[in-house]
Order: structure tokens, then C-alpha cells, then sequence
């Protein structure tokens, strides 16, 4: 068969990770207005949808007609490979996601959308809760087929 590699991570590696990861949640975040009247689009209610698969975490914020406002992945927070499939990173871009609707003063009314299966779904949810968010409803939009397509027909031999 052959030589198997275990690949060790020294604990500098570890640290310099995660102070990668700390200084991508850190940055700033470029706000767009969505009505010209107002800074923020005159509302202080939106919707949160959550898309976990089993390979990432997808988090948008919407205002209530909609539009994206932002969007955030566990790769676009730094995380590589199948960490982005771990609740720990589910956590950190449900993080990044509640400090930017700190900055637009989204913080009233939150509708959480959950989406998928994935390791991410529950604990995005409560980082949500925990940084101070005002969620007023959380709803299952995951897709179930109701049959689905027609079954192949029975073989006979």
C-alpha cells in the first residue's frame, strides 16, 4: 500500500490560523444604502437566511422587501477545506453577520431563515441570539420533495 502521512499541526500553526481567521472577522465592512432618502434604508427589521450544506455556511441579510444587503460564507470569513463545514465556523460568520447589522442598525426585528443540513444550522442561530440580535421568528425552509420525480418501473426477469 504505502507510507500513510499524518500531518502534524505545531501549535504555532494553530495559533497563526486562528489569528488569520480573527483578523478576516475584524475587518471593516462596506455598508450600501438601499433607499437614497436614508443612510440605512429607513428600517430597522430585516431577515436573515441560513444555508447550511454539508461542505459550508452561506449566511445573507435581506431587508424585508428582499435585497441583499450582505452576505458572508465560512470561506469568506477564512476558513478552508472541511473546516467550513463546522459549527465553529457556522458561529464565527453568524458573528461577522450580527456586527454588520449592528452597523446599519438592524436590529430590532430579525426573521431567521433556515435552510439545509449541516453541522452549522443551530449553532449560526444561536450566535445570532447571543450577540444581541432581536429575533422575532425562526422558520425550517429546507426543500422536502412531496413524491418527487416518477419511480422506475419494476424489472422482470
Amino acid at each position: 500500500m504505502g507510507k500513510k502521512h499524518i500531518i502534524e499541526t505545531n501549535q504555532e500553526e494553530a495559533i497563526k490560523e486562528q489569528e488569520k481567521i480573527d483578523k478576516t472577522v475584524g475587518k471593516e465592512v462596506k455598508l450600501k444604502s438601499t433607499v437614497a432618502g436614508s443612510p440605512h434604508g429607513g428600517t430597522q427589521a430585516g431577515k436573515i437566511y441560513i444555508s447550511s450544506s454539508y461542505n459550508n455556511t452561506i449566511i445573507t441579510l435581506t431587508n424585508l422587501k428582499g435585497q441583499v444587503l450582505a452576505w458572508k460564507s465560512a470561506g469568506s470569513v477564512g476558513f478552508k477545506g472541511t473546516k467550513k463545514s463546522t459549527s465553529f465556523a457556522a458561529s464565527r460568520v453568524a458573528e461577522t453577520i450580527a456586527n454588520i447589522c449592528k452597523k446599519m442598525g438592524i436590529v430590532d426585528r430579525i426573521e431567521v431563515l433556515v435552510k439545509g443540513i449541516g453541522a452549522g444550522r443551530e449553532s449560526a442561530v444561536r450566535t445570532l441570539i447571543s450577540q444581541g440580535l432581536n429575533v422575532v421568528s425562526i422558520k425550517d425552509i429546507t426543500p422536502i420533495p412531496h413524491n418527487g420525480c416518477r419511480q422506475k418501473k419494476v424489472r422482470r426477469v
